[in-house]
């Protein structure tokens, strides 16, 4: 795994330990971190509060032409609300820790000529696991099935 990845790992660990779902991103702007965020639906209450959706709100308000240049890394597969933001802003490349816990629209992102990169790293599946076996309720309600 690369630093930024690690990053975005480091960011699901955080919501974790603070009560949350487990799902980190950072956004990278000529290798740097520009945004970095964390799921805080729990911490928060709030209804759309996913790591990408943080780590853009962190990010701030940016230039058109800063987030056309970016990379989004995000430990699991964007969901349906979290592509339209990354469609939304123009952002370029996807670079996705794992999908095998959750398969979000990646195939939009493609369609609409987002390069995506699935790493499939062990340590965000196994940190997706843990944390689906230990919350499945919780798990269900982020993704839309309670």
């Amino acid at each position: 795994m690369d630093k930024f990845m690690e990053a975005a790992l480091a960011e699901a660990k955080r919501s974790m330990e603070t009560g949350g779902i487990p799902i980190g991103s950072v956004i990278v702007h000529d290798e740097k971190i520009i945004g970095r965020g964390h799921n805080q639906r729990v911490q928060k209450g709030s209804s759309v509060l996913h790591g990408e959706m943080d780590a853009l709100e962190n990010a701030g308000r940016q230039p058109a032409s800063v987030y056309k240049n970016s990379v989004l890394y995000t430990t699991l597969s964007p969901c349906p609300m979290c592509t339209g933001a990354i469609l939304l802003y123009g952002i370029p490349e996807v670079v996705i820790g794992e999908n095998q816990t959750f398969m979000g629209e990646e195939e939009l992102l493609k369609s609409r000529g987002v390069k995506v990169t699935v790493l499939q790293a062990e340590p965000c599946t196994a940190l997706m696991k843990r944390f689906i076996e230990q919350s499945p309720q919780l798990w269900n309600e982020d993704i839309g099935c309670e």
